[in-house]
């Protein structure tokens, strides 16, 4: 199946503004999204307790930039997204933080990153915008070059599984789940723009992909298809 383009993933987010400036309303398809915001921003203090520089790849409205910043020292902050409306609204967020905001406007695949930059990466739903292994391989290869060394990455996303009969059962039970929050036809409309925009990537994918680039790398979350991985460079 032909997936969608950067074009019409950039357009879609661009009039999604409002929905995904609020935790609670705008990722609903997305388990367990509030309990994994609390959970990355608790474990990456420990991690990476003095972190001051904060890159927040497809940061959409800053809600990971907003719920980091209560937790560490921060004093400068990367938004990176597709949507320039999603900027944006991030950065108007983040203003009365005073802290040092840059906004760029790229995908994730186009970043040119100064090595040793960074102290902390999150990557929430983004990474299953990328298509071909080994655009993920770069992309990791990039964001390890791009973290000091101690520094961490966060990734929170949309997974697939391996094995066959483990997806299906996987899907179905997402599938249930979206009927639970508002009915078939709202889980047909979330199951097809999956299906037209996405290419998840198993958590053994991931892992074995982040190992490669230099990470210690280990799983803090799974329900389903979404997890949460945890990637530290030593």
């Amino acid at each position: 199946m032909e997936k969608a383009s950067v074009d019409e993933i950039r357009n879609r987010f661009d009039n999604d503004v409002e929905r995904f400036s609020n935790l609670e309303t705008g990722q609903m398809s997305t388990q367990d999204a509030a309990l994994v915001l609390e959970l990355i921003a608790a474990t990456a203090k420990r991690v990476t307790p003095a972190a001051a520089r904060l890159l927040d790849l497809g940061c959409g409205a800053g809600n990971f930039s907003l719920k980091l910043a209560q937790v560490f020292p921060l004093e400068r902050v990367t938004l990176v997204d597709l949507s320039a409306n999603m900027l944006d609204r991030a950065v108007e967020r983040l203003g009365a933080l005073r802290l040092e905001t840059r906004a760029m406007q790229c995908d994730v695949r186009d970043l040119d990153l100064e090595p040793a930059s960074q102290d902390v990466i999150v990557a929430a739903a983004v990474m299953h915008h990328l298509r071909a292994d080994v655009e993920w391989a770069a992309v990791f290869r990039q964001l390890y070059s791009a973290l000091c060394p101690g520094g961490s990455l966060w990734i929170w996303d949309l997974v697939s599984h391996d094995i066959p009969g483990v997806q299906k059962e996987m899907w179905e039970r997402y599938g249930a789940y979206l009927v639970s929050l508002k009915g078939e036809a709202y889980r047909d409309h979330v199951m097809a723009y999956v299906e037209y925009e996405d290419s998840p990537r198993s958590v053994a994918f991931q892992l074995h992909h982040l190992r490669a680039a230099g990470f210690t790398a280990d799983v803090i979350h799974k329900n389903g298809c979404f997890a949460a991985i945890a990637a530290c460079k030593q």
